[in-house]
């Protein structure tokens, strides 16, 4: 009797020194309501177990989830997800299945059947605004927030935000475009003017590419040039509440007029003619105006023939204005999970995704350009003449936030109307308004 007693004593003292220890800060657990910001990733995470060999963390476990990736970066990111696992100090394993749907299908897809989305999915960030109103994207926490700003260029960051709040996690900041040209038509030194590049093509029979009639993402480049701006705002919903734009303005009266220069050439190739991308080389255009993607397919066209350079300047009344154009990328996204825990590890595991190592293999391997600061510097990617001219364009873009998908048919019929109006400084006032009415069309009334 007095061993057990004894054994008792020994054992309330263990358990007392236990308590008296320190502890680790507690984590999230699973929540009844998976839409409060206790169940949001990125936040306040378990804190890992900083201690020797075999520490661990709260969020320590294996999860099986899967991944929506574009069918060319499937394979890289299972390799990724692998170098997670055995890297990570968390003591997490993911079983990831990793599913080709590109970009472009993600935000589709997830609205229509969140819960047979992949845990993480790869989206375009146009998309951004339909698949936060439907309520199929985990806002960032606090911790992951900060991350994200701090590594990522600012465009990439806006584009990843809806109201003030980021809802995703930048992978590229290459969604932006230049110009390609072709080297034994248009002279070096007539690179920097539209002008001089127009008369080159004409000198040739050769054509300029650029799709004015049937994107307004191209053409927005005369606007942005002469300083003119569009910028939405939108509600916690993804809802578009206002629209703050210029391109009715006397600024934009001389963008159209410099677009009707191109327009007015006999050397404009639109997309809606026969493809403004670089398989235009291929159809007798000398210039393409393109991105980082169409680097491989135009440099097997033109060989060493092939040029890549920021976009040229335009001259109206006397002054020239050089073309601008929007900056985009390519986003990460966590839909909402039922599980904390799961959640907040797999926030670590995009904040992997998007870093800088995995970024620079993007890039290595696909040719995506980075949104990790660290990672744009890296010499192999200034060296990329793709690259290069993206950056040289860089000082002249816009950041492209979200923009309603309303607005793309809207403004892409200004160049049509523009045309039509000709060299009238009254019927180009007209069109522009038409424009504008248009646009503001596309806002969404407050609700009350």
């Amino acid at each position: 009797m007095k061993k057990i007693v004894a054994l008792l004593l020994a054992l309330v003292m263990v358990v007392a020194l236990c308590a008296c220890g320190p502890k680790t800060e507690q984590g999230p657990g699973p929540v009844s309501n998976p839409g409060t910001e206790a169940s949001q990733p990125g936040g306040e995470q378990p804190s890992q177990n900083p201690g020797g060999e075999g520490g661990s963390s709260e969020l320590a476990g294996t999860y099986d989830i899967t991944i929506w990736a574009p069918d060319n970066a499937v394979e890289l990111t299972k390799k990724q997800v692998a170098d997670f696992n055995s890297s990570n100090e968390f003591g997490i394993t993911f079983n990831a299945t990793v599913e080709p749907v590109s970009e472009a299908d993600a935000a589709s897809n997830v609205v229509t059947d969140v819960s047979a989305a992949g845990d993480l999915f790869f989206f375009a960030q146009d998309q951004l605004s339909v698949i936060v109103k439907a309520g199929s994207l985990t806002k960032l926490g606090q911790g992951a927030a900060a991350t994200v700003k701090e590594l990522n260029a600012e465009g990439a960051v806006l584009a990843a935000t809806s109201g003030s709040d980021l809802y995703a996690y930048p992978l590229t900041a290459d969604n932006g475009y230049f110009m390609y040209y072709d080297k034994s038509v248009v002279k070096e030194e007539h690179i920097d003017s539209l002008e001089d590049i127009l008369a080159d093509c004409k000198a040739a029979g050769k054509l300029f590419a650029m799709e004015n009639n049937s994107s307004a993402w191209y053409l927005a480049s005369w606007f942005f040039g002469t300083g003119c701006h569009s910028t939405w705002e939108f509600d916690e919903k993804g809802n578009p509440i206002a629209l703050d734009d210029d391109f009715n303005s006397d600024n934009g009266v001389i963008a159209a007029k410099g677009m009707l220069q191109l327009l007015n050439s006999g050397v404009h190739l639109d997309g809606s003619e026969g493809g403004s991308h670089v398989s235009s080389f291929a159809n007798g255009a000398a210039v393409v105006l393109s991105g980082t993607w169409d680097y491989t397919a135009a440099l097997e066209i033109l060989g060493d023939n092939l040029g890549a350079a920021d976009l040229p300047s335009f001259t109206v009344d006397g002054q020239t204005y050089h073309m601008g154009s929007y900056n985009g990328c390519k986003l990460l996204g966590l839909k909402p999970q039922e599980d904390a825990v799961k959640g907040a590890a797999l926030n670590q595991l995009a904040l992997y995704l998007t870093g800088e190592q995995c970024q620079k293999e993007r890039f290595a391997e696909l040719a995506w350009g980075p949104s990790n600061l660290v990672a744009q510097s890296d010499p192999a990617v200034l060296e990329n003449p793709a690259q290069a001219a993206l950056a040289a364009q860089s000082p002249y873009s816009v950041p492209q936030g979200t923009i309603p998908n309303a607005w793309w048919d809207v403004a892409k019929v200004i160049a049509d109307d523009v045309k039509a109006a000709g060299d009238d400084d009254a019927a180009i006032k007209a069109a522009l308004e038409k424009y504008e009415t248009s646009a503001q069309g596309c806002v969404t009334a407050p609700a009350e």
